[in-house]
């Protein structure tokens, strides 16, 4: 079928050289079914590209918002653990709850954070709720550094049972006694 066309175009070019080509001239070499056909092969192919692409960042994003959330806990927990009313009432080891149970809130370019996390310990459990902010440039491989956050607020609403009816809930403000020194 396509010799055919071809041998008819062959034939008609010399009749058409002097006059201009209008924009359909070649549209009678492809039947409407191969003009679709090429269409849905298009389609067929960028479907599955544009799908994958989107389930990559999503989950990219989730495991940029997963490891946020590891750093700034574990710099919450280790910063806890130095405060002895904390220790007094939860003992130590301090240990961070499942992240499913975590609030996580980013922002201005993944370089402040709000979150809130529960933790346990030997004598009790409570809730962490921090703040804080990250430092530095934001490149291609920053999201590779989350180890680098500064805690802005921490506070820590903790809960010790006790066998009479004496329960200890306490709220500590850890922030006071992280004050950083001055930068030049």
């Amino acid at each position: 079928m396509l010799a055919r066309r071809l041998k008819s175009l062959f034939h008609t070019s010399s009749r058409l050289r002097d006059r201009p080509l209008s924009p359909h001239f070649l549209s009678w070499l492809y039947t409407s079914s191969e003009q679709a056909g090429r269409k849905s092969s298009f389609r067929r192919k960028a479907v599955p590209i544009v799908l994958i692409s989107l389930t990559g960042g999503v989950a990219l994003s989730a495991l940029n918002d997963l490891a946020i959330f590891h750093g700034c806990s574990s710099k919450a927990i280790e910063r806890a653990s130095q405060n002895q009313k904390v220790v007094e009432i939860l003992g130590e080891p301090i240990v961070r709850g499942p992240w499913y149970d975590a609030s996580l809130a980013v922002g201005h370019r993944r370089h402040s954070v709000s979150c809130t996390f529960p933790v346990t310990g030997p004598l009790g459990s409570g809730t962490f709720q921090l703040k804080a902010i990250r430092n530095g440039e934001d490149t291609w491989f920053s999201f590779l550094r989350h180890h680098d956050w500064d805690i802005l607020l921490l506070e820590a609403l903790v809960h010790r049972p006790s066998n009479d009816d004496k329960d200890q809930t306490l709220r500590i403000s850890i922030a006071d006694q992280m004050a950083s020194p001055p930068q030049n």
